[in-house]
Formats: C-alpha cells, structure tokens, sequence
C-alpha cells in the first residue's frame, strides 16, 4: 500500500509537471529578474452567459506546477481591483510568494475576463472634458460622470463588447469553467481584496467545488462602496501609528487635524498650480479639497501615508510643489474622462444596496474622504439598472470550508469592521490580525507567508503578527 501510494504521488506531480489542455510552456520572467518554467494556458467562454449568440473570449493563465509530490488541489489567485491581472501580479513583489505556494498544489496567476492576457477590452475617451481651472462641485462630476458611462456603454456595444457579461457572476461562472479545464475535482481560491469578494460571490454559488480559501483584505459582497466613517476611524488608527514616532509627531502634529486644517482652507481659497496640458502647453490648475479628499481615500497602505503626510504639510506650509507634482500625475489635466469596462462594469454590477447607500450619503458631508472614497461608485449606481445583480446577491456569503482571512490593522481601502461583517457567515474561519499592515499585506512581514502555508496543511495559525511600520518622517 505504502509502495501504491508513492507511485501515485509520484504519477500526480509528473501529471502537474505536464502541459495541459490549451497549455503552453513558457519562461516566465518577473520584475526581480527571476524565471521559472511554467505555462500558459486558454480556455474559451461564452461572454453573456445568458445570450446564446453571444461572442466567445479568451480566458489566459500562468500555471505554476507543484513543487511536492502529494500537490493538493490547483490554488487559483484572483487578483484585485477589479482590473487587476493574476499573471501581472505574479511578476512584482509577490512573486516569491507565488513560488512558495507551489509546495501545495499548482499555483494558478488568474487573468480574469477583460484583464491582462485574457481579450482585451478597448478604452473609452469620452467627450466629456471637466474645468482644470476651477472647483467641480460634487454634484457636477457625478453628472459628467453619468453621462460618460452612458456614451461609454454606446462605444463599447458598438465594438462588439456585450457589457452585461462583465459581473461578479459571469466571473464565478468562469472559475467553474477554469476548474473543469484543469481536470480538477475542486479548486482552492485565493484572494485579495475585489478578489475576495469574487471569492466570497464563488462561496455562494459553486460551494461544491471549492475547497480551502485564503482571503486578504476582504471586501463584502455589499461593500463595492465603502463607508466614510470607517475611513475617518482609519485615519484616528493611522494618526496614532504616526504620533507614535517621535519625529513624524515633531513634524506633522495630530494627521488628523492637519488634514482638516488643510482641507478647510483649500474650501475656501484652492491652490492653482500651472501643469502641462496633453499638447505641451502651460494650464491652469485649481487644486481643491475635491482632489486632496479623494488622494486621501487611496491611502490604503501605512508607506503611502508618507507621501501624504508631505503633501499635507507643503500646503498647510504654502508651498505648491508637490501639489503640482500630483496634480499632474494623478488628475489628467485637459484629458477627457475615460473608463475601463471590466473595472465599470464589475462594480456597477455588484452595486450597493439601499440602506448601505443611506449609510454612505449621511456620512460623506462629513468625512475626511468626502464623497470620493469609491469614486465613481456610487455615483454611478443604477446608470446601467439591467447589469445590476440585486438584493440577493448582495447577501452575506455562507460557506461550510475551511477559511483563512488576514487583516491587517492599518488597511485604509477595505476597513477591519468591514471585513469581520463580510465574513460572519462562513463557519470555520481562521482569522488572522497583522497589526500595522495595511491592504497590501502579503509581503509585511515573513510571517504572513508562514501563515498561510500553515493553514494549507491544516496546522495551527498564528492569530496575530506584527509587521514593522514604515519611517512617517521619511522623505
């Protein structure tokens, strides 16, 4: 018996080790300089489901073979966003990761539809052009915005794109596809952030064929938006991890009431910078609270809250270097709205109940984020209705597997609170604190990878890891 069972191990991990249907060996490259062997693979896909004449489009992966002979279920990564590239991702920061995932099954870098190597969606470049030189009140960038995804819905279905395809349930009709592609009984996913709502949506509707689940930074299945009042408590959180360094406390004060200060002066008398327009000439920029608000809720990790800080502070202290400097990298000064369609589509799909709109509305005129934490959710809520998947989908998941969710404390995108309501159905959950992390948690700190490899082979978990935090008075 001893003998049968090793020549099976060892039968499964040749198996792994050969390509597959629709599979390619490659070198795969990453950022590092590093390569491994491994593959890539298609598999085609009906775009709308619900409409048999719809077009078929490809569905591309990297297949990391297992580095064990006893290689448990294929572990598919599901990338954030939504927009993220699995196979993208594979080659950054998390490459080591990915390879150490190895030593339990084939590591499967996901590119879901309309990202990275999978058919490719055209960009839409509305005519729709904002004021540089002026404050755009609220009001008046939800209704360009509007319009846009309305001329956009138009660009798109006149190139051939059947919008209605790109949602959360199409994607988890695609996992299942992707499973019975790779000869797999079952599928273990792993995620981060609109990764895990993905997951979270997969937990719901195909229980069956999923096993074990690592989830980062969770976002709920009625979380596309995020409240402000948890983002408000973040920056209380990070304030403190910033107060805590001597010097950052020397040079910034209380973050949060810098951050007020600033933004009620630039209410009242914006800073204009000039910036180069797309033709190389000289424009005019009015940089508002509008701008510092919304640069303020993609402080999702603690080392981006460095740049934040200086930018904070060169205002609060009359300088506009670096108000220029962002003005022009992130706002797009003289370039008309534009709009991905997987990333519109996706969250305009998974939409937000009413309540949680309530929530949302009652506390944005206060926040420190304003109305822009999600932007342009939920400002687009309800333009396209049909795509919207409702009420029900919106509904906590229930999930009887085995469960891995790692937070981390300093999360400025999806909200500890949060995560711990997305998840409270799911029965037999590990959950995992990684104090001062933030949404990008994976590479903190060793312990995390520790973590996760620990869950895989069904050992006990760490409840709790602390990773360093970076240097706030850093330049």
């Amino acid at each position: 018996m001893i003998v049968a069972a090793s020549l099976a191990a060892i039968l499964a991990a040749s198996i792994a080790a050969l390509p597959g249907p629709g599979e390619t060996p490659i070198e795969f490259s990453a950022e590092s300089g590093e390569t491994v062997a491994a593959y890539r693979g298609v598999l085609e896909v009906s775009e709308h489901r619900a409409d048999p004449a719809s077009r078929m489009i490809t569905l591309s992966y990297v297949r990391f073979p297992a580095t064990t002979d006893t290689p448990g279920d294929p572990i598919v990564y599901l990338s954030g966003g939504p927009g993220g590239s699995g196979s993208g991702t594979a080659t950054g920061r998390r490459f080591p990761l990915f390879m150490a995932m190895r030593q339990h099954g084939d590591v499967i870098a996901f590119d879901q539809r309309g990202t990275g190597a999978s058919t490719a969606l055209p960009l839409c470049e509305t005519e729709i052009y904002l004021p540089d030189d002026r404050r755009v009140p609220p009001e008046e960038l939800a209704s360009a915005y509007r319009t846009a995804a309305l001329e956009c819905r138009t660009f798109w279905e006149g190139e051939g794109v059947a919008i209605e395809g790109y949602t959360t349930l199409e994607s988890v009709a695609d996992l299942s596809d992707l499973r019975r592609h790779l000869g797999a009984q079952q599928i273990d996913l792993w995620g981060i952030s609109y990764g895990t709502h993905l997951a979270l949506a997969a937990m719901k509707t195909i229980p069956d064929e999923l096993d074990q689940v690592i989830l980062a930074s969770v976002e709920g299945l009625d979380q596309t938006v995020k409240l402000p009042a948890r983002a408000d408590a973040f920056f209380d959180r990070l304030g403190a991890a910033v107060a805590s360094q001597p010097e950052a406390a020397a040079r910034y004060g209380d973050m949060v009431t810098l951050m007020r200060r600033v933004q009620a002066r630039l209410e009242v008398d914006p800073v204009m910078v000039t910036v180069e327009g797309p033709d190389g000439e000289p424009l005019e920029f009015a940089f508002t609270k509008d701008h510092l608000q919304s640069m303020s809720g993609a402080a999702s990790d603690p080392r981006n809250a460095v740049w934040l800080l200086q930018l904070y502070a060169s205002i609060d202290a009359g300088e506009t270097e670096l108000a220029q400097t962002y003005a022009q990298r992130f706002f797009g000064p003289g370039l008309p709205i534009t709009m991905r369609a997987m990333s519109t589509a996706m969250d305009m799909a998974s939409g937000i109940s009413p309540g949680r709109m309530a929530q949302f509305e009652a506390q944005a005129e206060s926040s420190l984020v304003g109305p822009y934490l999600n932007f342009p959710m939920p400002q687009l809520a309800n333009v396209w209705p049909d795509i919207d998947l409702g009420e029900a989908f919106r509904e906590e998941a229930h999930y009887d597997g085995p469960v891995l969710m790692l937070t981390g404390t300093l999360d400025g995108r999806t909200y500890p609170e949060g995560q711990r309501g997305a998840t409270a159905g799911l029965s037999d959950l590990t959950a995992v604190t990684v104090i001062n992390a933030g949404h990008n948690l994976f590479m903190t700190s060793p312990d995390v990878g520790e973590a996760m490899h620990a869950f895989m082979r069904g050992e006990p978990v760490a409840r709790e890891i602390t990773a360093p935090l970076p240097d706030f008075a850093g330049e």
